[in-house]
């Protein structure tokens, strides 16, 4: 079992930048990849980035790619979403998930934390 909390969320306004972090406990989190997703009012939850148990592979929405960055601390084990250029469109509850491979769709995934919102104003 894998427990995942997010944080970082917050309200700011189009054009700032945040950071997520996905901190974990339960088994060896260094044994998981992990992937963050967020889901818009009224939406879909969607695929925003993944990261590989190395750290050494990332995947990205194209709509993300260029300006998020998912990065990995295992000694902290913490995942890191940073976000730049934020957009209104990217106002959303932002989650993490992990499982022991990488992967773009939220069915892949195992291990889910509970949320952290995301409001960009513009």
């Amino acid at each position: 079992q894998v427990q995942l909390v997010e944080s970082g969320g917050g309200l700011v306004q189009a054009g700032a930048s945040l950071r997520l972090s996905c901190a974990a406990s339960g088994r060896t989190f260094s044994n998981y990849a992990v992937g963050w997703f967020r889901q818009g009012p009224g939406k879909e939850r969607e695929f925003v980035a993944a990261i590989s148990v190395s750290g050494g592979l990332t995947r990205y929405a194209n709509s993300v790619t260029g300006r998020f960055t998912i990065s990995r601390d295992n000694a902290k084990n913490t995942v890191y979403l940073q976000m730049n250029s934020l957009k209104p469109e990217d106002t959303a509850v932002y989650y993490c998930a992990a499982d022991p491979s990488i992967g773009s769709s939220s069915s892949h995934y195992d291990y889910w934390g509970q949320g952290t919102q995301v409001t960009v104003s513009s």
